[in-house]
């Protein structure tokens, strides 16, 4: 993808009737206090941590020791798509992300909805598999707590923080991501030594499981590790309050997403050269035994507390980006008015945190940890095959200041492959995503049929005025 500022046709900057404006494309109401390491400390926080923590065993037991392979196949496919969001972004710089772009591009409140909702439930699922990943062995290093009753007592705590009004500002994100880094470094660093003293097995990098056709294992492992380069795109919702977004945007992005790489492919060889694979499978605290097998000198319970800690930061930074998803769509009467409830004093949506907390603790006790990761990749490929559909569409849209501009075969190539990872995806998860669609489509006529009659008594009630 060109990197901000290479050459682009002068016709791609300039509307019809007027020329490019520098500066700020569009005022706006929100203070534009983001710079260029906010944001990239901020996708940054958002790309790293819980994934990788939790997912590395299920990565093992899909494709073996080439892990790392997996996770640079997810990351070529998640640039394409960020190559799109980086466009739409920085020439459209405002808040509301894929649902926004679906919305200005395609003008059908369906689809508007069917994207935003998408969202939605992704963020729902990836809360459950969260907490199914904080309550398993990381925090058996602690408390010996059963997983059933573990994550959902942990979502009930995420609530009544997120009720209460939390408030995450970028600082304490950084400090947070600052702490999940730390503890994958400490990952690298211990295989590092481990391979420096002689120990270790180099020879399992390239060795895929014994019943595995080594093509179709990496596309598996690829929708598993995509899951861990999944968080970009929610930056898309802080646009608006970033300074000169078609500078910074672009290379905050690209540069966030290729330092989760560089990261996690590190991580993924560590793994493999300390721990054979058929060990790590099924582990809900993976890292954690490759820090103990290469026997670098940290106390267990200190890399438990570290992960912990990304994972519990992960999942309520999205059950608040979910609720208030939840909120914004009843607002926009997509879903029933009632999930736009706020608590007089705190001023926190109570109904849509309880409702998805509820939602997210019924997926704890049907789903494991791999379909809950899968369902979530699932979803959001709906939402990215739309965001790079809606590049092309919006391409006919002049703007009157510079923007990011991507190739054309970029976002077609991240369409196609949104679809090659479609194909590969199990049926029951399938079932999964197809049972929470059907749940907002539901919702969707509710808060329709209650729209139609709201309109319906507004219309009766002037008539009778009129008379």
């Amino acid at each position: 993808m060109p990197a901000y500022g290479s050459p682009m046709p002068r016709d791609t900057l300039r509307p019809v009737d007027a020329a490019p404006v520098p500066g700020p494309p569009q005022p706006t109401r929100l203070r534009r206090a983001i710079t260029g390491p906010l944001l990239y400390l901020f996708i940054v926080g958002d790309v790293l941590g819980a994934g990788i923590y939790a997912l590395t065993g299920v990565l093992a037991a899909e494709v073996g020791g080439v892990m790392w392979a997996s996770l640079l196949i997810a990351l070529a496919l998640a640039l394409l798509t960020a190559g799109s969001y980086a466009e739409l972004v920085t020439k459209f710089p405002r808040a509301g992300g894929a649902a926004v772009f679906a919305e200005r591009a395609f003008r059908t409140p369906v689809v508007s909805f069917l994207i935003g909702f998408c969202m939605l439930a992704a963020g729902v699922t990836s809360a459950a598999g969260l907490s199914l990943a904080f309550a398993g062995e990381y925090l058996q290093q602690f408390v010996p707590v059963p997983t059933w009753v573990a994550a959902p007592l942990f979502l009930l705590l995420v609530a009544a923080l997120n009720a209460r009004g939390i408030r995450e500002s970028l600082a304490s994100n950084a400090v947070m991501t600052i702490i999940e880094l730390s503890g994958l470094l400490i990952v690298v660093i211990a295989g590092a030594v481990l391979l420096g003293s002689g120990g270790g097995d180099t020879s399992r990098l390239t060795e895929f499981p014994d019943d595995a056709v080594p093509g179709l294992a990496l596309l598996g492992g690829a929708i598993i590790a995509f899951y861990s380069f999944v968080g970009f795109e929610v930056s898309a919702n802080v646009a608006e309050e970033v300074r000169d977004p078609a500078r910074i945007y672009p290379r905050a992005l690209f540069g966030a997403l290729a330092t989760a790489g560089v990261v996690y492919v590190l991580v993924a060889i560590a793994a493999a050269v300390a721990t054979p694979p058929s060990e790590l499978e099924g582990s809900t605290a993976p890292l954690l035994d490759v820090v103990e097998a290469s026997g670098f000198a940290i106390p267990s319970w200190l890399f438990a507390a570290i992960a912990l800690v990304a994972v519990a930061n992960g999942a309520l930074l999205t059950m608040i980006m979910t609720s208030r998803l939840a909120y914004g769509m009843s607002e926009q009467r997509l879903l029933p008015g009632a999930l736009s409830r706020v608590l007089p004093q705190r001023r926190t949506p109570w109904l849509a945190i309880l409702a998805t907390t509820a939602v997210a603790i019924i997926l704890t006790l049907i789903g494991d940890l791999a379909l809950l990761a899968e369902t979530v990749v699932l979803l959001l490929l709906v939402v990215f095959i739309s965001t790079n559909v809606s590049v092309l569409v919006l391409r006919r849209e002049r703007v009157q200041h510079e923007h990011f501009r991507v190739w054309t075969f970029v976002p077609v190539l991240g369409v196609l492959s949104c679809i090659l990872l479609m194909t590969q995806q199990a049926p029951r998860v399938w079932l999964m995503a197809g049972i929470l669609l059907a749940i907002g489509a539901v919702l969707y006529l509710t808060a329709r049929f209650a729209a139609d009659r709201r309109t319906r008594r507004s219309g009766h009630g002037a008539d009778e005025r009129g008379a």
